[in-house]
């Protein structure tokens, strides 16, 4: 007579956490820019309850503060993959008040037409970008250190460059050079009777663009391997050198850009237009998600 003892079950494969189902309220509170929309609603209903006013009908208080957000977003969407790209510019702040100087003295001292005086002054700030980049991988000193000198050097620049010229700190008339009025629609023109400026079109379309590009181009992906592990990427053929020296033209010429939206709006330009402008772009960068360290 044969007794067979039972054997135990096999023992469970243990469930790979990989494929585990995650809520949608988890996977939202995981993302780091959740915490800055969050942060934004919660700013918006302060103001609602304590304000006199309905922000529902009134939409003159919405155009307000888009208007503002914008006066940062525009220079911040480069800023924010410049250092997701591991790197920053210090000097994205004073290129604003740069490039509209150089439109002012295009336009007013040598009587250039404001279209060609754009394409130079976007043409500047892509080749101080450029030499940024190219110092930063060359030296492999820290991008902080370069660009406060860029920085330092463009606003002696700006400072005495203006007063060699005008005799003063400002260059006014801009609105008298030829192909104004066109460039002050497209630029700084209000796009409803709330006062809903322009600007935040510009701000919008750049911020799409940015997103698009790290999220569903093989650049986005270069992006954050540069800036998470330069080596590895490397390693695996990606262009960190190429790239980082990209995100610099790109940060410096949007910024370039806006001095001369600026430029067109205020039609005129102080020679310290901007400055201290460049740390406002790299706090709405983080506050926005974007660590420090780079790579995220």
């Amino acid at each position: 007579m044969t007794v067979t003892t039972p054997t135990a079950p096999a023992p469970a494969a243990p469930a790979d956490e990989r494929l585990g189902r995650v809520g949608l309220v988890t996977r939202l509170l995981k993302r780091p820019d959740i915490g800055a929309f969050i942060g934004a609603v919660a700013v918006l209903s302060l103001f609602a309850i304590t304000a006199n006013v309905s922000w529902a009908s009134d939409l003159g208080i919405w155009s307000s503060w888009l208007n503002v957000a914008a006066y940062d977003g525009i220079v911040a969407v480069p800023v924010a993959l410049l250092m997701i790209g591991g790197e920053f510019d210090l000097s994205a702040g004073v290129m604003i008040g740069s490039s509209g100087l150089l439109l002012g003295i295009l336009t007013t001292k040598y009587g250039w037409n404001i279209w060609p005086a754009i394409v130079v002054c976007l043409l500047f700030g892509m080749a101080i970008g450029f030499l940024n980049g190219v110092t930063v991988v060359k030296t492999r000193l820290p991008s902080f250190i370069i660009t406060l000198g860029t920085f330092f050097m463009l606003r002696g620049i700006n400072a005495g460059l203006t007063i060699k010229i005008t005799g003063g700190v400002s260059i006014n008339d801009i609105d008298q050079a030829p192909g104004f009025g066109t460039a002050h629609k497209l630029f700084a023109s209000t796009l409803t009777t709330y006062g809903l400026s322009v600007s935040v079109l510009w701000w919008l379309g750049l911020t799409a663009v940015g997103a698009w590009v790290l999220a569903r181009t093989r650049v986005g992906n270069w992006i954050f391997g540069a800036g998470g592990d330069p080596v590895a990427a490397r390693n695996i053929g990606v262009p960190v050198s190429r790239t980082k020296i990209a995100l610099f033209m790109a940060t410096s010429t949007v910024a370039a850009l806006w001095g001369v939206m600026t430029a067109v709006s205020l039609r005129g330009m102080q020679s310290n237009e901007g400055v201290g402008r460049e740390f406002e772009f790299i706090i709405a960068a983080v506050v926005g998600g974007c660590l420090l360290t780079g790579g995220y």
